[in-house]
């Protein structure tokens, strides 16, 4: 009963807050026009959209950046090898951020000099700095999307055709780009897996030639595999093929 209580007056005081906001005088949300036709809103609604925005982080980083090629094509190479459980999920996310953050680099150079650094510097407000901020992101999308999977949601939408690629919204860029992300991500991983496949078929066939037909292939292959993973620097070949696929 008592925690009962405990929560009903916690509740009623999330609901108070705005009302006493608004009894001792705080602007907690408010929006005034500034010169220009833009809007200018207080620091308590900017803090609250920004926090809403993080939630959308998580999808931001899935959806705009280089992560969805380089998880793919990661995780195809570690069913290539046949290892179910090392490197594990987690090194294997690990090291997509931190490649993400490396192919991405230059982009978010460009979102902070261009939007970050000046609204953090209150030389422009925070729509400008959204609107700045996305055209390096939407400048990266438009360089790594086909434009047969733009066209095809150009179609979809029923909207008319665009005359020229950067006047695309992003309400149609955004799939657009992930769809090609995860049509390219499968290319590299099918390149990914021929050697290893070819690693499998011979050995099936020696065991099979040579009459040992209890012992299992992926026995006698996985070894294998790590070892010419290991020797030709797969590793180094893999990564640094990855970040090169992307255009700059």
């Amino acid at each position: 009963m008592m925690g009962r209580n405990k929560s009903v007056w916690v509740a009623l005081l999330l609901l108070g807050l705005p009302w006493l906001a608004m009894a001792q005088g705080l602007p907690a949300v408010t929006a005034q026009p500034v010169a220009g036709g833009g809007t200018q809103y207080t620091l308590s609604l900017q803090t609250l959209i920004f926090m809403t925005a993080l939630t959308f982080l998580p999808a931001l980083i899935l959806m705009m950046t280089a992560f969805t090629r380089i998880v793919i094509v990661l995780s195809l190479l570690k069913q290539a090898l046949g290892t179910t459980t090392v490197p594990p999920a987690q090194v294997i996310v690990g090291l997509s951020l931190f490649l993400t953050l490396f192919v991405m680099s230059p982009v978010l150079k460009q979102v902070n000099d261009n939007a970050v650094a000046p609204l953090l510097d209150n030389k422009i407000t925070m729509t400008q700095a959204l609107q700045a901020g996305s055209e390096p992101l939407k400048s990266f999308m438009l360089t790594q999307t086909r434009q047969e999977e733009l066209a095809l949601f150009v179609k979809l939408s029923g909207q008319p055709a665009i005359e020229k690629p950067a006047d695309t919204p992003l309400s149609l860029l955004i799939p657009a780009f992930v769809t090609s992300e995860l049509k390219t991500a499968f290319q590299i991983g099918f390149i990914v897996f021929i050697p290893f496949l070819i690693i499998d078929m011979v050995v099936a066939a020696v065991l099979m030639s040579m009459g040992m037909m209890m012992l299992s292939p992926v026995t006698v292959s996985f070894p294998l595999k790590l070892m010419l993973f290991v020797l030709v620097g797969g590793w180094d070949l893999v990564i640094g093929s990855l970040v090169q696929s992307f255009v700059r």
